[in-house]
């Protein structure tokens, strides 16, 4: 059994690894765009950079949302 120290550690880890992972996926996105010479190579680099955006703006605060300690009752 872990410590609540622990956990917590393991947890904050968990929510910067996705950072970092939608931060590579824009990178990779605006790498696409960046170098494609159609314009559907530019959307589909555009779609990734939007997505990987929401990934960073939505799922560590989710993910702290679910680890939240319960209100004592």
């Amino acid at each position: 059994m872990t410590t609540p120290e622990a956990q917590a550690r393991n947890r904050y880890f968990a929510m910067a690894a996705v950072n970092i992972a939608a931060t590579a996926g824009a990178v990779l996105g605006l790498v696409i765009a960046g170098r494609s010479s159609s314009w559907e190579g530019s959307v589909l680099g555009g779609a990734i950079i939007l997505s990987a955006l929401y990934v960073m703006a939505v799922v560590p605060r989710a993910m702290a949302r679910r680890w939240r300690t319960p209100p004592e009752a």
